[in-house]
């Protein structure tokens, strides 16, 4: 049955399996909407005036043409076998939200590529906010996009081309680190649950297996660690499958004699066979939105109105973390503009990616990694171009920007680029904005506007502060998600309307806000008993072998750094640190209330604690909390330099005065909405204790 919708045409199917079998024209590159189930979402409640929604899933299909210009930048697509029309054939899952009524639309996609398959704007966006996506109207769509993905829990896959060489699957030698936090018997070498790894080769294996114990990678010239003995260690081959779906790539995991010990870097290298056309995911979560957006491409598009046309009429991305860095990589490798040279997103959300581009179009590519200043800190993730606009690398003459090649195809979207002050130090955040040696400011292309939330860390917390955990500090709890729900309108006002948005925000060179990190040169008040980072996350210059620039191989794993001729060091790029007022909290950053109206330093950073091992490195995208003192007595007795609640506020109800002030002001400003001031509010009473006599903790 068709899957065409219409305002007098839906219908709620209460967990009924309904199978749409689209038709499709040869040229298309989405041929088929396998839509598996419909069901009503959320137990069918109204979402505001729009009405209730549906909850459709299901497979698409998709064939692409390796000789179409716009396809030839996906790695090895030219060598997978193809159909009878001379087209690769692949498919991913998806999930997608749509009004009941699809008049009540509000005409824009909202597609978020999914994080290692998992939806994580229901949490970024929506979270706390009653399905704030579906109240605004609205369609809301994911789909699989990573062929290294396993089966289960709801996650969404690629099933990916796989290219043969004489006939067979493509061998060649990948690189894991593996980092734990206790010790253990064995974990996956894919560092992260529930993705998979290559297939270590058998006869075919041209190179030999090694493992590496490494204690931190200060210097990559010397940083080789400890071989350890073959008889010492193996690698465990599960394949996965769940309700008869079998992972194209299967659990990897490694075993030590003796077990994983915490904060070790374990480095492994092997050979591996069955290569994956990772780069196709590019093309799903081009041609998927295409798709929707118009009726000429080939499919039965399943989203039209009762006059045949498309429900949605713009469509805006958004990506966090991976998936931030995955947008930033589709927009730099060109993929905005479909088949036939369209548009494909308005708007563009990158959050929380830091500078970071990934592994993600080349042989044997590892979507999951990323870059850390302990773990991972030398695969793909953090390298040139790091802006949107272009910019020179110091150290290879290369000109190159993010949004470089969508404006030679005419398709660059409007980019908000989203930020916690923690990606300055964990993600390489400053290069976002600066030349890659941190000399001056560089200069913003008029579509994008660049967000920085400071003192925040790369997850949003609950607002309230918790117990330790394996950092020295409690984790950093700022909920920067208002911000988030209030940007998305703002994109998309800008998208529809052309409604110029809030300003930038984010800490420059030229006023002195954008610092060296050095406590010496940051601003950091002297905190009693706090410990200040030795280290940060800073990308060097990588070879990756021959073969990389003409083929996309990496023939040489782990990468070399490259040595700077006149001083023997690693060449580096500069990365640079929001600067801090005397309450230890962030400057020159778009700043919540609780960071403005402080009861506590909010750190953008946290050091590893020696119950985890790799005592003094960052612990991974966390920050941290401090509370400020209560007292003048309580300050001076602890030799705290920082101000005291005594001294900034008479009393509880002054401190929610300023607080709600700043709240309202940043209504007025546009970077929170409205509805977001009770929710504030309520979070600003939890703080009243720490205003009473006696011992007091937020409630």
């Amino acid at each position: 049955m068709s899957a065409r919708i219409g305002p007098r045409s839906i219908v709620l199917s209460f967990a009924v399996v309904l199978f749409a079998a689209l038709p499709a024209l040869l040229c298309a590159e989405v041929t088929r909407w396998e839509i598996k189930t419909r069901e009503p979402y959320a137990g069918g409640k109204a979402m505001g005036d729009r009405g209730p929604y549906e909850r459709w899933t299901g497979v698409v299909h998709y064939a692409l043409d390796p000789r179409s210009e716009p396809n030839r930048a996906i790695v090895d697509l030219d060598l997978v076998p193809r159909n009878a029309d001379s087209k690769v054939e692949f498919w991913t899952d998806f999930e997608m939200l749509v009004p009941a009524d699809c008049s009540k639309a509000n005409g824009a996609l909202f597609y978020e590529v999914n994080n290692r398959g998992n939806k994580t704007a229901p949490g970024i966006v929506d979270g706390g906010a009653d399905d704030f996506l579906c109240r605004q109207g609205f369609v809301v769509l994911w789909s699989g996009w990573i062929a290294e993905v396993l089966p289960g829990g709801g996650r969404l896959r690629l099933s990916a081309p796989v290219p043969l060489e004489n006939g067979k699957p493509l061998v060649g030698k990948v690189w894991n680190e593996v980092v734990v936090d206790r010790p253990m018997a064995k974990a996956s070498i894919a560092y992260r649950a529930n993705q998979g790894s290559y297939r270590p080769a058998g006869e075919t294996a041209r190179f030999p297996r090694e493992l590496r114990r490494i204690a931190e990678r200060l210097d990559p010239l010397r940083d080789n660690g400890e071989l350890v003995p073959d008889d010492e260690w193996k690698l465990i081959v599960t394949e996965v499958e769940h309700n008869g779906v079998k992972s194209q790539l299967p659990l990897v995991e490694l075993e030590v004699r003796g077990g994983l010990k915490p904060g070790v870097i374990y480095s492994l290298t092997y050979d591996a066979e069955g290569s994956l056309v990772q780069g196709a995911g590019f093309a799903a979560i081009r041609d998927i939105v295409s798709s929707l957006k118009h009726t000429d491409n080939g499919n039965d598009n399943p989203l039209l109105d009762d006059a045949g046309k498309p429900v949605v009429d713009r469509a805006l991305a958004f990506g966090t973390s991976q998936s931030g860095r995955c947008l930033r990589h589709f927009l730099w490798e060109g993929f905005n503009a479909d088949e036939r040279r369209r548009k494909v997103f308005d708007g563009v959300i990158s959050h929380v990616a830091g500078g970071g581009l990934g592994s993600f179009n080349h042989r044997l590519a590892s979507p999951t990694r990323t870059n850390g200043q302990h773990e991972e800190h030398l695969f793909l993730a953090d390298f040139f171009p790091f802006t949107y606009g272009d910019e020179r690398d110091p150290h290879t003459g290369e000109t190159d920007g993010i949004l470089a090649k969508s404006r030679r195809k005419n398709a660059v979207p409007k980019v908000f680029h989203t930020q916690s002050s923690s990606e300055y130090w964990h993600r390489s955040g400053s290069l976002v904005h600066t030349d890659p040696l941190a000399t001056r400011d560089a200069e913003i292309p008029p579509e994008v506007r660049i967000y920085a939330f400071g003192g925040t860390q790369h997850g949003p917390g609950s607002g309230v502060p918790g117990a330790k955990g394996g950092g020295t500090l409690p984790s950093n709890p700022a909920d920067y998600r208002p911000f988030m729900r209030a940007l998305v309108l703002a994109l998309d006002a800008w998208v529809k309307d052309g409604k110029e948005p809030p300003p930038s925000v984010y800490p420059r060179i030229a006023d002195g806000t954008l610092v060296p990190w050095q406590r010496d040169k940051s601003g950091w008040p002297d905190v009693p008993d706090v410990a200040y980072p030795q280290v940060i996350q800073q990308p060097w210059l990588l070879h990756w072998g021959d073969s990389w620039q003409t083929h996309r191989i990496a023939g040489l794993l782990p990468p070399q750094s490259v040595a700077d001729p006149k001083t023997g060091k690693p060449l580096h790029y500069q990365i640079l640190v929001p600067t801090v007022g005397n309450d230890g909290n962030t400057r020159g950053t778009l700043n919540l209330p609780a960071i403005s109206v402080p009861v506590a330093t909010y750190t953008s950073w946290n050091l590893r604690d020696t119950s985890i091992g790799a005592a003094g490195a960052l612990l991974s995208l966390q920050g941290g909390y401090i509370p400020l003192p209560r007292t003048n007595a309580d300050r001076e007795a602890n030799n705290d330099p920082r101000p005291s609640l005594e001294t900034l506020y008479a009393d509880f109800a002054a401190y929610r005065a300023k607080y709600m002030s700043a709240a309202e002001q940043l209504v007025a400003q546009r970077y929170f909405l409205a509805e977001d001031l009770p929710r504030l509010e309520e979070l600003c009473h939890k703080f009243k204790p720490l205003f009473e006599k006696g011992e007091a903790k937020p409630d």
